[in-house]
């Protein structure tokens, strides 16, 4: 792995271990795990998510520092919270393996396949 992949992954693995802490219910399959976007037509692919069971939301991609919002579930759905924007998304899949979402953002919908990051 790349020293500057590997500096970029650090901060998210302590991130992921402190929100593990705390006692909550059995989280969703993709919860308090650092998934990497696979396919997207308008999201970077490689894109990292972290869905925490606090509700933290940790985005972070190459290069940038780390941005952090909220979840929550919403149904068999999720409304992600991004610099206070709040976008209904729905899981479209949601196995160990994969996390397929559909994010109604402003314009046309965001499709984003992740899978986990290695």
């Amino acid at each position: 792995m790349p020293v500057n992949r590997l500096r970029f992954l650090l901060p998210l693995f302590a991130v992921l271990l402190l929100g593990a802490c705390s006692e909550t219910p059995e989280p969703a399959s993709f919860v308090n795990r650092v998934w990497s976007v696979s396919e997207s037509p308008t999201v970077s692919k490689g894109m990292l998510y972290v869905f925490l069971s606090d509700g933290t939301l940790v985005l972070a991609s190459a290069g940038n520092k780390p941005a952090f919002g909220q979840w929550q579930q919403d149904g068999a759905d999720l409304v992600m919270i991004e610099e206070g924007q709040r976008y209904k998304t729905e899981v479209l899949m949601a196995t160990k393996d994969i996390l397929q979402l559909r994010q109604h953002n402003p314009g046309e919908p965001v499709e984003m396949t992740l899978v986990p990051a290695n």
